[in-house]
């Protein structure tokens, strides 16, 4: 079957929540009115189960998906993960990579090399505590974040790739700490302008710390230039040290929208495909799973939502898109 291909951007890239759970309210998903102790997380019986999400991988690779990664919620609270990931791992000429708060990692980290898993992001947002409760309302401290990193680096889960959400007026300032000690670790930071992402963040455009600032902070310090793109269609504009020491990534959806060259769909843990971070709704796959389709029905499904895609939430982004309805991050991943 030929790759899916809607405006010139083939499918490749799919990223699939495994749970709407977490151990920490990030910085997109804070209010703890809403997400609290009292929040009501997807029943059991309403998440797909790891046979279902493995074979709408293998029907997703069939169309020409080259890289899953699975996100959460933290997807380590998934009970059992490794095993998906030994399922998902059987799927030729797949990527199979994953994002986490790291937290779990110092547990998990040897079973997922083990299992299959390529390599993995952490998100981190500061190494001060204090700054990092603030943008996640953690209980546990940076240490074990980065206990975790070691945990993955010493199972050979690399390279490691860690992403930073910067706030204004919250942790611009560690901008300069993150860079410094990653670039000594050997790990790759990517900075990721704040976006709009859902309906509870209390978003706006003046806490956006552009990509461009964020460049010529760094250059002030560490002189960079420019790295080609791995491929196209990725999301993080790369940056190299100019004395070789390695390089970092700007994620700029804010100030420099990429949705012409967006390749990625996201699957919910209950099932639902999202074509655009900040889609309003999603296309059920769940009942297909579960009413009897044969493949050939859901690979027609597939088809005909990539190929009906006319996403651009970011290149259209203004005042008057921000009280539009949008998908949660719990649901969706990054």
């Amino acid at each position: 079957m030929p790759l899916l291909d809607t405006l010139n951007r083939p499918l490749r890239d799919l990223r699939i929540s495994v749970t709407d759970r977490c151990n920490f309210r990030c910085v997109y998903c804070m209010p703890k009115e809403i997400f609290g102790p009292e929040y009501q997380f997807l029943p059991r019986d309403k998440v797909l189960t790891f046979e279902e999400i493995t074979r709408l991988a293998r029907l997703f690779a069939s169309v020409g998906v080259k890289k899953i990664r699975l996100t959460g919620g933290e997807p380590l609270v998934r009970k059992d993960l490794p095993e998906l990931v030994a399922m998902l791992s059987h799927i030729p000429d797949m990527e199979l990579t994953m994002t986490t708060n790291g937290s779990l990692l110092p547990r998990f980290a040897s079973q997922l090399k083990k299992a299959g898993l390529k390599r993995l992001t952490v998100s981190l947002d500061s190494l001060d505590n204090e700054i990092f409760k603030a943008m996640n309302d953690v209980d546990f401290p940076v240490e074990k974040v980065l206990e975790g990193m070691d945990a993955a680096k010493a199972a050979g889960l690399e390279p490691i790739k860690v992403n930073m959400v910067v706030k204004r007026g919250v942790n611009e300032q560690s901008i300069l700490p993150m860079a410094r000690f990653f670039r000594e670790k050997g790990f790759i930071l990517r900075f990721i302008e704040y976006m709009d992402v859902g309906q509870t963040n209390g978003w706006r455009t003046n806490d956006v710390v552009s990509a461009k600032e964020i460049i010529s902070m760094l250059n002030t310090e560490m002189p960079l230039e420019p790295a080609d793109p791995n491929y196209r269609g990725e999301v993080a504009e790369r940056w190299r040290y100019k004395d070789g020491s390695g390089e970092v990534g700007v994620i700029a959806s804010v100030t420099q929208a990429f949705c012409r060259d967006c390749n990625r769909s996201r699957l919910s843990a209950e099932g639902q495909l999202y074509t655009c971070l900040f889609a309003v709704k999603g296309h059920d796959f769940r009942d297909l799973l579960r009413n009897g389709a044969s493949d050939a029905d859901i690979l027609q499904k597939i088809e005909t939502v990539w190929g009906k895609r006319a996403d651009r939430y970011s290149e259209i982004r203004s005042e008057n898109t921000i009280p539009l309805p949008k998908v949660e991050m719990s649901h969706i991943g990054g």
